[in-house]
């Protein structure tokens, strides 16, 4: 059974420019660095790959891959995205930080049973910070909220659409 997020990996341009974000800006440690110079299958590569530690033992990684293409562009929420849970308090500072330090800042967006901001990290990457609001449990809960049904609804006026 699975038990909860390990790491999500993603590549980046620059591994000083990435820490700068994540630990110096978001707060988030450098824990572990992985030098990697032959590949599993025993191809020689040259690639970093870091860890920061989120608070509840989970961690964002990055792999710096010099040798290996990869289109690095801006990327649109709805395409990919990362959100962290951060306290409430935490918004209006991060958010005044972001616009001091001259970083794509957006929000505070108000989603219903969580508040957020956005920036862009330095490889192309939407950062959402989300604060809970009192009713979030209760509209993330499957029993309660109608999730399947939605989403059974949304996939039958898809093929609806698509029928005629």
């Amino acid at each position: 059974m699975i038990r909860k997020l390990h790491h999500n990996a993603y590549r980046c341009r620059d591994s000083e420019q990435t820490r700068r974000f994540y630990e110096d800006f978001l707060g988030l440690p450098l824990v572990g660095t992985l030098e990697i110079a032959q590949t599993k299958t025993g191809r020689a590569t040259n690639v970093l790959h870091t860890f920061y530690r989120l608070d509840d033992g989970s961690h964002l990684a990055f792999f710096e891959a010099p040798d290996m293409p990869f289109e690095f562009k801006a990327q649109h929420d709805f395409d990919l995205h990362i959100a962290l849970e951060v306290a409430p308090d935490v918004l209006p500072d991060m958010l005044a930080k972001g616009k001091a330090q001259g970083i794509e800042t957006r929000g505070v967006s108000d989603h219903g049973f969580i508040d957020s901001i956005y920036f862009r990290d330095p490889n192309g990457y939407v950062i959402e910070l989300c604060a809970k609001r009192d009713n979030h449990d209760a509209e993330m809960d499957p029993r309660i909220n109608g999730a399947r049904e939605k989403l059974q609804r949304w996939t039958a006026a898809r093929a609806g659409a698509g029928a005629g």
